[in-house]
Formats: C-alpha cells, structure tokens, sequence
C-alpha cells in the first residue's frame, strides 16, 4: 500500500515541478490570443457549420479504462466556469503556460496505466482535465463547477481553519443587501472542509447567533453542519442598529477560547465581516485582542454600490493581514468569496510548503464498474509562484491532483495474511471511512441514489464495539501496533451471537500527510 500512495503522490509532484517550471518561464501578455481546447465548446460548429471559437475539432474515442467514455488520451481540455469571460487575460495566460502539463499527462498515464483523471485547477477559475472529454450543460445551458470549490482544491491550497462569521443584520441591510450577504455567507461555507470549524453570528444592537444551541463554541465544517447552518440563514431578518464593536468582542472571545481548548484546526483563525459599513476602524478592539501578533486576520466584505465606509473596512483588514473587497450584486458573491482563499494560502506558499493531501471517499458519477458507481479518493498538491517578484507575495497558482480508485487501495492488501474473520479498512485525520466493509454509499445495491452523508461516515458508526473510541482515537492520532478487544459476531445466519477476542493492527503510510492523511 506505502508503495502504491507514493506512485500516486510522484505523479502529482511531477505535475507540481512542470506547472512551476511553466509559469516561471512564462510572462504575461494582456493582449495574448490564444485558441485552447474548451471542453464545452469543442467539435462544436454554427449554422453554416464552421467550428466555434475554442470549439475546434477534439478526437474523441470510447477507452474502457474510462468507462468506455469518449475521451483523448494524447491532450487535455479546458472547462471554465459559466460565470466566467473564456478569453479574459488571466485565463488564456494560465491555460498557455500550462498546456505544457499535457506531456506529463500522458508521461504519468504511460508510467501507471491505473491511473484515472489528472487534473489542475487554476486559482483563476479554469479547470484543465486529463484525458480531455466534452462536458455537457445542464437544461439552462449553465456548468456550475467550479473547481475551486471542491474539497481537494481547499484541503490543498489552504491550512485548516477556525472561522467566526459575522453578519450585519440592522436595518440598512434590508431587501437586496441581506439576500447578498446571506448568499456570501453560503459561498463562504463551500469553501470549508471537514478540517475547519465555524459559527455563524447575526448583529445589530444585539448578538444572535444563527445556531442558538452553539452559541460560545465553534463547531466542525462537516457537510451535517453546514446545511443546517444554511437552513437558519432563512431566518435572518434585518432591524436596529449595527453594533460592530459588540460582535468583534465576541468573536475574538470565541476563537481564544476555543483555541485554548486544544480543539479546532490549532492552525489559521480568521473573522469573516459581512456589512453594509463600519462607522469606526475599532482599533482599541484590535490592539486588545489581536496585536502585535495579528494571529486572527479579518476579512471584510462591503455590501451594495456604496463606498462611504469602504476605507474603515479597508483598514481593518490591511492591519489585520486581512483581505477587503465589495459585493454589489449576486453575481459578484462567488468570485469575491474565494479571494480570501489566496491570502490564507500566502504563508504555505512563501515557504514552498508542497504538501500531499487524501480527500474521504467519494462517488465519481462518471465511472461504473460490475458493483455499480466508483467510489473514489483524490490525491493533490497545491502549485505555487517561483518567479521572483511575486515569490515573497506567496501566489498560489492552483492545485494538481490525480483521483485514485478505493478499490486501488483495496488490491495492496495482502488478503491471505488477514484470516477468514479478517477485513481491512482506512479512514481519514477526521475518522471518516474511506473504505470499510460495512460502508454502504448508495441505498440500494446496482441503483445510483446515494445517501447524503456516504462521505462523513464516521468509523465508530459502524465498529460500534468499539464504544470507547479506543480504535478509532489511535487511528486517528497516528498510533501504530497492536491490540485486542471484545467484539460480539452472529452465527447460525443472525439467530445467535456469541463473543469474540478479535486482534487489530494499525498501520500508517509514511507517504501521507500529517494533517490529512488515510490511516
């Protein structure tokens, strides 16, 4: 197993030194013309049935290895958010400079031919995807990927986080603001993984946080959570007078306690302010809490056309290692949201920290085999900037990563040295199965319908001999050996039990992550 993740892991380093390689060589051109592969728009032709723009001819031809999908094995292609300009400068330059990762591409497919897609996504939005395959929009004509979204695009480009957000509720934010700042709230949660933690507060002359129930704490950025967050932003309702001053004290107060606990990320902290102005720059609230450490940054995000209190907002985040930027309309929310992405990545990038990150097991809706739908695992590697002048600015250029099938894994286990009674299963740093014998995604056996949470199955839910965590703990605090206990098993299909001591081993991969790895 060791020896198969680093296959995987050299393949996504390979990828990490050529996009480099690439963009260090490569100097912006505003004015550069570039015809790409477009992923939507390829083979694709008009009325007199010429070729779109970026819609050129694209080979594509069934693989088995893909699940018999029309596909092209010698290049990639380019998918780029709908909400996005496909010639705007900055996504022609990175897709020009990182048409260079074709070769490796394929290089790494010759080198390991079990290997599925192999992708990078850009921190500008595009998504280059080998081998190169057509994507279809849906009914409306929109393809709502963004790959930045995605949690092996978080996991990698940033250090786990502990969030408070802090939402403007008084009565200037009524009708459009509070239906911006409620949509910005949201696009905030998809940038969080099961890594970070959060709370969300409402303010005007009081604090009313979202969740009652979880007021003074933070709680994990698990999928549970944030839909149920999402479902109390509807009942938010603008009145009053915002009382900034009141929030900051409080949400300064929850990320240092929180963090005394020994809980949460213990990496990155940072306040999200969602308002319409600040009346002052509460520095004497900044010095008492925050400085000359500024462990905590602020990012602030000013909503409606507005700017008379843009500079208090500005000055909160700059002296905060912060990030500002203003929200005008919906359509502005998502774009805006993922800048603060790019900050908290600066201290990773400036010390070239490349590391290797497992996703949890997830459903690629794509790939079938004889059992049904694949279940998945992402590997990825965040790309930086070298060139000179942005190097002690920390750019982040976007992530690569190669998705590997579970039952890849599963191959690696030397099954005749488990026994008759034996199994081996793996779970992520958050004790999330990533495969597991009684782990069960879809509803029924052959049918696509998955169940909602198949990816945050904790493994306590289902060794629920295991009552005091004892397994799952070691597993999950990196502890290697052996141990025993009781577990009860049915004989007589189901209609006795009897007890039974069953040995457990506990191996961890050197080649994984000490943050985010499979145990």
């Amino acid at each position: 197993m060791e020896e198969m993740f680093h296959k995987k892991s050299e393949a996504v380093r390979r990828l990490v030194e050529a996009a480099e390689e690439a963009h260090l060589k490569h100097e912006f051109d505003a004015d550069l013309q570039y015809e790409y592969f477009n992923a939507v728009l390829i083979n694709e032709r008009d009325k007199d049935g010429n070729f779109l723009e970026l819609g050129k001819e694209f080979i594509l031809a069934p693989n088995d290895h893909f699940n018999n999908l029309p596909v092209n094995i010698s290049l990639s292609d380019v998918q780029v958010p709908t909400n996005m300009y496909n010639k705007d400068p900055a996504i022609v330059n990175g897709v020009y400079w990182s048409e260079s990762l074709n070769k490796v591409f394929v290089d790494n497919f010759d080198r390991d031919p079990s290997l599925i897609w192999q992708y990078f996504g850009s921190a500008k939005g595009f998504f280059r995807q080998y081998p190169g395959i057509k994507w279809e929009p849906d009914e409306n004509g929109v393809i709502a990927f963004d790959c930045r979204n995605r949690k092996w695009y978080i996991q990698a480009a940033t250090s786990p986080k502990d969030v408070v957000i802090l939402v403007d509720v008084s009565g200037s934010m009524k009708g459009l603001r509070l239906t911006i700042a409620k949509q910005t709230v949201s696009s905030i949660l998809d940038t969080l993984g099961d890594d970070d933690f959060f709370n969300i507060i409402a303010y005007n002359e009081e604090l009313h946080y979202v969740e009652p129930c979880l007021n003074g704490t933070l709680v994990q950025a698990d999928r549970t959570n944030k839909e149920h967050f999402r479902e109390h932003l509807d009942k938010l309702f603008a009145k009053g007078i915002g009382m900034l001053d009141i929030a900051l004290n409080e949400a300064f107060n929850i990320l240092s306690d929180f963090n005394h606990t020994g809980q949460g990320s213990i990496c990155s902290q940072a306040i999200m302010l969602i308002t319409d102005g600040a009346v002052d720059t509460y520095d004497t609230i900044f010095a008492k809490y925050n400085w000359p450490d500024r462990k905590v940054r602020i990012f602030t995000y000013l909503i409606g056309r507005e700017a008379a209190f843009a500079d208090n907002l500005k000055w909160m985040a700059c002296a905060n290692k912060g990030f500002f930027t203003q929200i005008s309309t919906l359509a502005d929310v998502q774009e805006n949201v993922m800048e603060y992405l790019h900050v908290l990545s600066r201290p990773k990038v400036i010390d070239q920290e490349h590391d290797v990150v497992w996703t949890e097991a997830y459903i690629d809706s794509t790939l079938t085999d004889d059992q049904g739908l694949v279940l998945m695992t992402t590997v990825a590697m965040p790309v930086f900037s070298k060139q000179n002048e942005t190097r002690s600015k920390g750019i982040l250029l976007g992530v690569v990563g190669t998705d590997v099938p579970v039952k890849e894994l599963l191959k690696t286990i030397p099954k005749y040295k488990l026994g008759i009674h034996g199994y081996a299963f793996a779970i992520t740093n958050n004790g999330y199965i990533l495969t597991h014998p009684e782990l069960r995604p879809l509803y029924e056996e052959g049918k696509k319908r998955r169940k909602p949470n198949y990816s945050s199955v904790d493994l306590s839910e289902v060794e629920w001999e295991d009552r005091d965590d004892v397994l799952r703990n070691a597993m999950v605090n990196r502890k290697t050996g052996k141990f025993s206990m009781e577990v009860k098993k049915t004989v007589d299909k189901g209609f006795r039990c009897g007890a039974l001591q069953r040995p457990w081993e506990v191996f961890l991969p050197r080649e994984c992550d000490h943050r985010r790895r499979p145990a």
